[in-house]
């Protein structure tokens, strides 16, 4: 079946950095977009979930919140089946659980989701 664990979280500073990484299973991961979303403190439904970054399969477009541009990268290992989310100049509002998903048959699959605080 699916799985997806992220890994990285953790407590930083703001303008700190952070480098959160998705391991993928159970699916043909090279032929799958992949995303990263967000869920802030407050936001309690699923449909609140913020979408941060995109990458289609072949890493040739990547797409970004207005929220996170300049700031976080996204990217992905078709060898490894993994896909990673670098985070740098980080504000106390990217405070957030981060989850990693994939779309595939119609349905969203979503990881375990690692806790980011940024805070001094």
């Amino acid at each position: 079946q699916v799985q997806l664990v992220e890994s990285g979280g953790g407590l930083v500073q703001p303008g700190g950095s952070l480098r959160l990484s998705c391991a993928a299973s159970g699916f043909m991961f090279s032929n799958y977009a992949m995303s990263w979303r967000r869920q802030a403190p407050g936001k309690e439904r699923e449909l609140e979930r913020e979408l941060v970054a995109t990458i289609t399969s072949s890493s040739s477009t990547t797409n970004y919140a207005d929220s996170v541009k300049g700031r976080f990268t996204i990217s992905r290992d078709n060898a490894k089946n993994t896909v990673d989310l670098q985070m740098n100049s980080l504000k106390p509002e990217d405070t957030a659980v981060y989850y990693c998903t994939v779309n595939r048959m119609g349905r969203r699959y979503w990881g375990q989701g690692t806790q980011v605080t940024v805070s001094s």
